[in-house]
């Protein structure tokens, strides 16, 4: 499970345009927090500690606890702003969650043990439908990423949700449909997208039906 990181945070005595232009001309980067009942409150972060941390891996699905004024707020990452031509952040919104609360969160999918793929070995082509997928998590226990084993998976065969293992507590938030997250193809056999697979999945449904 990810690790909570803690970041030192000032409370802004004035919000707006003005404010934010004048915090980030002081190396600040304003943000606010907002969510589980409480008002929300604006803040400034220092540039160089906050961007380490949402250039590491997986932000949006990392637990940070943000301390304003002796006061911790557990937070998920809901938003980033980047300046169009530099890339610097320019604004940020936190989402508070209480420790007892289940979030929806994009976790990232590893894939593992493709030396012992038999359809890669033959030439067969991974194709990835979903770098991420969404599931509801427990707050206290976001899985850094869920992984697919390779092992034994054939040309022609697609690995969908069910197949993988999930935590405990854990859940796609899609449940109309036993989703793919990845295909292996035959050499030359293209990449579909997900609004392909989907109406794929839709067809095969209906199919049945009949």
């Amino acid at each position: 499970m990810s690790d909570t990181t803690t970041i030192s945070a000032s409370e802004r005595e004035r919000v707006g345009k003005g404010s934010a232009r004048a915090a980030r001309r002081a190396g600040l980067v304003p943000a606010v927090i907002y969510g589980n009942k409480q008002d929300p409150v604006g803040i400034t972060m220092e540039s160089r500690e906050i961007t380490k941390i949402v250039h590491q891996p997986g932000i949006f699905g990392r637990l940070l606890e943000i301390e304003v004024g002796g006061k911790k707020s557990t937070v998920l990452t809901r938003d980033i702003q980047f300046h169009p031509v530099n890339d610097k952040i320019m604004h940020m919104d936190f989402l508070r969650v209480s420790q007892s609360a289940t979030v929806a969160v994009a976790v990232p999918v590893e894939f593992i043990n493709e030396d012992k793929c038999p359809g890669i070995k033959i030439g067969g082509v991974l194709n990835v439908v979903r770098y991420e997928v969404e599931l509801n998590c427990p707050a206290t226990a976001i899985p850094e990423k869920i992984t697919i084993d390779l092992d034994g998976v054939k040309i022609g065969d697609s690995i969908h949700i069910s197949a993988i293992p999930l935590p405990e507590g854990v859940t796609p938030t899609i449940t109309d449909r036993d989703f793919t997250v990845a295909t292996l193809a035959s050499p030359g056999g293209g990449v579909k997208n997900e609004d392909e697979e989907a109406e794929e999945e839709v067809t095969e449904e209906e199919g049945e039906e009949e």
